[in-house]
């Protein structure tokens, strides 16, 4: 890999080299097209603008939406050391992307104490469960996050939010950036995100990353290929075409261990602490490698200034392996350890499976701007979207036991796999409409409704038989949101969310749709372009979540009905002297199904600033630092009471920028506070990621 990693990066060099011309380094542009009043040629005006608007599938200020949602740019999160999608969310009010410690495999992340959802422009990206490898951050331009009920428009939306992500596209301009990164762990990376155009016409773009890494936990690489070429064809003003795909290979395995609560937050009488990163699987068997392939197609047609078509589809390929060894702390979670083995031996099982998902998605909508009087303006929406995923698997199992604390790996079983496929195969059908009402440019009212139509298959291996279910739902949103003076907003709106679900439950039953609804009201207050705070209040009540089963971790249940109520505080600064400040503050208060709720923190809270000083020249100096705080999680049955303690991580950025180069170095959990990041009642415990330092030299043109 390490040789792959040098070869790539010459050649990427090569192909910047190729595009490079006597210019100043040349910065982001997005472009607005309008046509000639006249009814002459098309008129193309192109700048800099920061993205303000998201969410609501129209260009929309954050300010007249009557619901919270945060966009973080990637200059934010890569400044933050994010390594991961979970990373880029981790400074939003109200998430917790750090509820199992840092998980190689998958990205995961809760909005208001439920899992969320994860799209990419638009569109669900994430199907079932260790079927797919994860995104890679370096691969968009921003991330946003919705919070609240999203299905009416975007489908199959969770019930506390969605994590969007946004994919990097040509820019008509000649420009990029060529990097390479050394940190923690001996990772090695060389990045590049390259930008052509050939006239006004014509725009290509190439984003790259070639990365050999280990991990803090022995026999656990962090290797990747990640290639993104993307072609904008702009034959008109009103008309934009966007290729983008993807090819994306990991070698990795499972950072996340599920070692056994006693022996690491409890004692286990006559034995020491278990090392909080103890590899507990076959060395060279144990992995979570897979191939994704994807291609997006993106259509925009104007149609005078009024009038927008918007088209949109993406396919998607996947392959993963997933093999993984972990200890039985299920059985009996107070005392997981073989008797008269003197707390030492365990259960350990291995679990291998071969997943295989294959995903079609498409979302058409039209938009069109009226007025009705004067003062009354409308953004009429109206769309329709599809998917279809089919995700087939087959794996083995076994167990067997072993001295915890003498581990004898040649031994660790390795079971191979004869099962056939099982199939878990989706269809959704969705219509929606949405009309943002704007009166006397001071008030907004958004009224939204949407119809969905799925049908699911899931094929029994044992039986053979094939169950279908056929599930409808209508679900509807409004909200309101008013400018009152000194810049002001109060808001107040009602969603619903309905969210079908492929897969089955660990006894073979198909999965029942998720609902919910939520009553939420708050205030934004935006007194200048450069400050955004918004205070929100909420109560979401849901039916039918997903939760890992108690029995079998790697498998899942249905629990009950929950209900949620939280409020949140966010702000985002920049103060003169070039100062950027972001606040977070999250509380969530939960009740019903404890299997569902036990692990959730009440409190998060995070600070972010940066401070940039201009030195000589064209030489400048950003300092940045963040803390983040997570309060204490209880976890409750009718065997024992865990409660994981509170925990604070503190981040760290030193960069500088000189003509055409940057050096900047990321620390992520700077104290090293190896903390527990939770620990359940069904006898597992996870641990925060310890101390990641990274420096990364990169050259821009």
């Amino acid at each position: 890999m390490t040789r792959a990693i040098i070869l790539g990066g010459a050649a990427l060099g090569a192909i910047a080299a190729s595009h490079v011309q006597a210019q100043s380094p040349a910065p982001q542009v997005t472009a607005s097209t309008t046509a000639d009043p006249q009814g002459g040629s098309d008129i193309l005006v192109e700048g800099q603008r920061e993205q303000r608007s998201a969410g609501t599938k129209t260009d929309t200020p954050l300010i007249q939406v009557p619901q919270p949602i945060t966009v973080v740019t990637a200059d934010q999160y890569l400044a933050q050391g994010a390594v991961n999608i979970a990373d880029t969310v981790r400074y939003v009010a109200g998430v917790n992307s750090d509820a199992y410690g840092r998980d190689t495999r998958v990205d995961s992340f809760t909005i208001r104490g439920v899992d969320a959802l994860q799209f990419r422009d638009g569109m669900r990206d994430i199907f079932s469960y260790y079927a797919s490898i994860t995104s890679d951050p370096y691969n968009f331009s921003r991330v946003e996050v919705v919070r609240g009920p999203a299905s009416v428009l975007f489908g199959q939306g969770s019930i506390g939010g969605i994590v969007n992500l946004v994919s990097k596209t040509p820019q008509f301009t000649n420009g990029g950036e060529i990097g390479v990164t050394y940190g923690s762990y001996d990772r090695k990376e060389v990045l590049a995100d390259l930008n052509a155009t050939t006239g006004d016409t014509l725009a290509a773009r190439f984003v790259a990353r070639l990365r050999d890494a280990d991990t803090y936990v022995d026999h656990t690489p962090d290797d990747r290929v990640m290639l993104a070429p993307s072609l904008t064809w702009r034959p008109s003003a009103a008309t934009s075409i966007t290729l983008l795909g993807l090819y994306q290979e990991d070698d990795t395995g499972s950072t996340t261990n599920f070692l056994p609560v006693v022996g690491t937050l409890r004692d286990n009488p006559g034995n020491p602490r278990l090392p909080r990163y103890l590899f507990v699987g076959k060395p060279g068997y144990d992995r979570y490698a897979g191939r994704l392939l994807q291609g997006s197609g993106l259509v925009t047609q104007h149609f005078g200034d009024d009038v927008t078509l918007s088209l949109k589809a993406r396919y998607i390929d996947s392959h993963l392996d997933y093999f993984t060894h972990y200890t039985n702390s299920y059985a009996d979670p107070t005392d997981p350890y073989i008797p008269g083995s003197n707390g030492r031996q365990i259960g350990l099982y291995a679990d291998s499976s071969v997943a295989r998902m294959n995903v079609f998605s498409t979302d058409n909508n039209v938009q069109w701007r009226f007025n009705t009087g004067s003062a009354v303006e409308h953004r009429l929406l109206a769309g329709l979207d599809y998917s279809w995923n089919s995700v087939r698997k087959r794996g083995a199992f076994s167990e067997q036991v072993i001295d915890l604390y003498d581990i004898d790996y040649a031994v660790t079983a390795a079971p191979a796999i004869t099962d056939p496929f099982s199939r878990d195969a989706q269809k959704q059908l969705g219509v929606y409409v949405q009309d943002q009402i704007r009166v006397w440019n001071r008030v907004s009212v958004v009224l939204g409704a949407r119809r969905d139509h799925v049908r699911t298959a899931s094929l029994n291996v044992a039986s053979g038989a094939t169950t279908r279910t056929t599930d409808n739902a209508t679900t509807f949103r409004a909200g309101i949101i008013g400018e009152i003076g000194a810049g002001l907003s109060p808001f107040f709106s009602y969603t619903e969310s309905f969210q079908p679900i492929a897969g089955q439950t660990s006894k073979g039953t198909p999965f029942r749709p998720q609902t919910g609804s939520q009553y939420e009201s708050g205030m934004k207050w935006q007194p200048d372009a450069a400050t955004l705070v918004t205070l929100t209040g909420f109560r979401i009540k849901e039916q039918n979540r997903p939760i890992p089963d108690p029995v079998n971790p790697l498998g899942q249940i249905q629990a009950g009905e929950l209900t949620t109520r939280g409020i949140e505080v966010e702000a985002t600064r920049t103060l003169p002297g070039r100062y950027d400040l972001t606040l977070a503050y999250g509380y969530n208060d939960v009740s019903g199904d404890s299997a569902a709720s036990g692990y959730l923190a009440k409190h998060t809270t995070s600070a972010w600033g940066t401070k940039t000083w201009a030195l000589t020249g064209t030489t400048t100096l950003r300092v940045g630092a963040g803390v983040r705080y997570l309060g204490k999680q209880v976890s409750s049955s009718s065997l024992w009471t865990i409660v994981t303690p509170g925990r604070t991580m503190v981040d760290a950025l030193v960069e500088l920028e000189r003509d055409r180069w940057r050096l900047a170095v990321n620390a992520t959990n700077l104290l090293d506070n190896r903390a527990y990041a939770s620990c359940l009642t069904r006898g597992d415990c996870f641990v925060s990621a310890p101390r990641n330092v990274m420096a990364n030299l990169s050259w821009r043109y």
